[in-house]
């Protein structure tokens, strides 16, 4: 009901208006005493629906803050991991309502090659998920998180890229290798450097955890 009062609201302070009140309520499908009492309490700075308003934008403008980080659009869910490093706990259906109304839209991802090509030839590497995301149940040694994540430099924005592991119950950083390019070769050194290091920490049975790209 709100958004139609709202549309009514800001089609008669269109300075191209030529509709009356009655013609946009009664389109709208509501009358003209529950949109003036709208106008009214929209009006009041100490009316709830203000109040609410302003919470709203608050919000979003963490949203935002979190959408914008590091110069690269997000999608829903990682707008919610970006606001709980930031110490705010906000629910994934109240992140989308806000962006809705806000018009804040997710970048659409584009399909991963490497998946749709096992798809294809109806074949795939890609092993159960064991851990389920319980990485801190197991004690130290157990369960190696590893990853590959890019970072700019210099002036240009060149890109390098980080290949990390680390123990997923200390969150100690065990291993990691830069590369300028994302040659597998790098990737290997990255568990060749785990093993020099950490070969006595590292149980025999210990499960290795990825996103399961193509690397």
């Amino acid at each position: 009901m709100r958004e139609k009062y709202e549309l009514i609201d800001r089609t008669l302070e269109s300075n191209k208006n030529v509709l009356t009140v009655s013609y946009l309520c009664q389109s709208a499908g509501v009358s003209r005493s529950g949109y003036y009492s709208w106008k009214k309490r929209k009006n009041d700075p100490l009316s709830v629906y203000n109040k609410k308003e302003e919470q709203d934008r608050k919000d979003f403008d963490l949203i935002l803050e979190a959408y914008n980080f590091k110069g690269y659009d997000k999608g829903r869910r990682g707008i919610h991991m970006r606001l709980l490093r930031m110490g705010i706990i906000m629910n994934h259906k109240k992140i989308s309502r806000l962006m809705d109304k806000f018009n804040l839209f997710c970048p659409i991802r584009k399909a991963n090659p490497i998946r749709r090509m096992a798809k294809a030839i109806k074949t795939s590497n890609y092993t159960d998920n064991i851990l389920n995301r319980h990485f801190d149940e197991y004690g130290p040694g157990y369960v190696l998180e590893t990853d590959i994540t890019y970072l700019f430099y210099g002036a240009k924005h060149s890109k390098a890229y980080l290949s990390v592991i680390k123990d997923g119950f200390t969150k100690q950083v065990l291993s990691y290798v830069l590369s300028p390019s994302l040659e597998e070769d790098f990737v290997l050194k990255t568990i060749n450097q785990l093993f020099k290091k950490h070969k006595h920490d590292i149980h025999t049975d210990a499960l290795i955890h990825s996103d399961q790209g193509a690397h």
